[in-house]
């Protein structure tokens, strides 16, 4: 049993505001998140940040610090990870994404994920996109999920390379970065709210991930996006806020410019300027 007589005390929630500077209520707001892992491995500590629609959230810091770990919180991914204890809280549109009578399959229909590693399911094009539809009874009729998986394929500017084979090309036959953008219109089918995406550009070359920024871009216009990075230039094209974390903490939440021009905690300067990391 874990003994939390040891938890930090929280601290004061800071005032976030959104980051175009318009008020605006936030999608999700976390609050005094700890995570454990084990008794002994506390894996993250009093978290507490707002993440709003049309913005893109990076997390930076370096590795081990606990950011793919504070992104599956999001979408209760560690459900199923035995030994894992979540204290604090976690609404979307302000219900408690933990509640007893929330359905945690409907919760995460509202996420779209993207993994570091392209992950196309081995069949069709179209049915890599027509999956999430179809097993959530999103669509009535064929013609309906088929204008479907192609608005999902133009969002990921992927349509027009591969609609004359969409149902006799497996998504692990296209190149990497055409798996990717594969794998975000798979993300997009489900018409989420939030998508995440966990360091998606880091196993693709430098073409295919200029092609997934552009589309984090245009894609943050109707949903809010959360990207783990190690990138620090990414972070700095493609992110409206920056969140730093250092052993299992968020030390440190703003806008871009200001993190990166201006870090207020000692050790989010030295990681800026790859002192280590």
């Amino acid at each position: 049993m874990f003994d939390l007589t040891e938890a930090p005390t929280p601290s004061d929630r800071p005032t976030i505001t959104h980051p175009s500077g318009r008020n605006a209520d936030p999608l999700m707001r976390i609050t005094h998140l700890d995570l454990w892992y084990a008794p002994e491995a506390h894996a993250l500590q009093d978290i507490s940040f707002d993440l709003f629609a049309g913005e893109i959230l990076a997390f930076i810091g370096p590795s081990g610090c606990g950011k793919s770990t504070m992104l599956k919180v999001l979408n209760r991914m560690h459900d199923d990870t035995r030994g894992v204890l979540i204290t604090g809280n976690v609404t979307l549109e302000e219900q408690d994404i933990h509640a007893a009578d929330l359905d945690p399959p409907l919760l995460r229909r509202r996420f779209g994920w993207v993994a570091q590693k392209p992950n196309p399911f081995p069949s069709s094009i179209w049915d890599n996109v027509a999956y999430g539809p179809r097993i959530h009874g999103l669509m009535r009729s064929r013609a309906e999920m088929a204008a479907h998986v192609e608005q999902c394929l133009r969002q990921a500017h992927l349509w027009d390379e591969v609609k004359d084979r969409l149902h006799d090309t497996a998504g692990t036959e296209l190149s990497g970065g055409q798996q990717q953008r594969l794998c975000i219109a798979r993300a997009l089918s489900t018409q989420p709210d939030v998508l995440l995406m966990d360091e998606p550009t880091g196993s693709i070359d430098p073409i295919a991930t200029q092609k997934v920024e552009d589309l984090m871009a245009e894609l943050k216009a109707d949903k809010a996006i959360v990207v783990v990075t190690h990138s620090m230039m990414q972070a700095r094209r493609v992110a409206d806020r920056v969140a730093y974390f250092h052993l299992g903490r968020l030390l440190e939440i703003g806008p871009t410019d200001r993190m990166f021009d201006a870090p207020e905690s000692d050790e989010a300067r030295r990681f800026m300027a790859g002192d280590f990391g």
